[in-house]
């Protein structure tokens, strides 16, 4: 239990959560594109079909067994709980369907750096604006499509640092620190509180195309999470 992860194995690790968050795992999770467009075509707007489809979501994830149901089926590269990555693989899928629903190319490397900053809670405004790129509550997807590949490779090395950090030098058994639901998590449920404030901080990004949500002043505000 006290081997270290290393920043490399983090990246690794998110790679391969992402790969199976976009393609699904069989038996239990659907393509994004197929369960984005079911909450598409079944509201009459995209704001709704992202409500309906947070609210679902977290009232999925706080049932007791669900993430421990994950944890068989989902292979990584990296030696750590199950539950530590069943945790991480249902975030990280939230968050890549509602930048799917906002309209975002989940298959681009933009928008997979968004979705790992996302999952880590990093601001990026200063990345952003170093190299020139205009920052905005309205960022528009052609700005994503053209940062460009050294300003992506600087965000991810801060969410490796950030996960490593989080992760802590004892080793693998601090894992439980490193995204704050899993602390949470009781019997394989998760924290409601703080699956909210990512879904929260999704929604604003990809739906809103308001990228202060992973500005210095990340609010953790929940409100958006209410009735459709």
């Amino acid at each position: 239990m006290g081997a270290k992860i290393s920043q490399e194995e983090i990246m690794q690790l998110l790679d391969k959560l992402y790969e199976q968050s976009i393609h699904g795992v069989a038996k239990i999770s659907p393509p994004i594109d197929t369960l984005a467009s079911d909450y598409l075509q079944k509201n009459r707007d995209v704001d709704t079909a992202a409500k309906q489809f947070i609210n679902y979501q977290i009232a999925k994830c706080t049932t007791s067994g669900f993430v421990t149901g994950l944890g068989g089926l989902i292979t990584l590269p990296v030696a750590i709980p199950a539950n530590v990555g069943s945790v991480m693989y249902v975030q990280m899928r939230m968050i890549a369907c509602l930048a799917y629903m906002g309209g975002y190319d989940i298959n681009s490397d933009q928008v997979q750096t968004l979705v790992y900053a996302c999952l880590a809670g990093i601001s990026i405004d200063q990345i952003l604006k170093h190299a020139g790129i205009q920052f905005g509550n309205k960022f528009a997807m052609a700005m994503v499509k053209k940062i460009p590949g050294e300003v992506l490779t600087k965000i991810n090395q801060k969410v490796g640092f950030r996960f490593l950090t989080k992760f802590g030098t004892k080793g693998i058994i601090n894992i439980g620190k490193a995204v704050p639901i899993v602390g949470g998590v009781i019997s394989g449920g998760f924290d409601f509180a703080e699956t909210k404030i990512i879904a929260n901080r999704a929604y604003k990004m990809f739906i809103k195309g308001d990228l202060t949500a992973l500005s210095d002043g990340d609010s953790t505000d929940t409100e958006i999470i209410q009735g459709v």
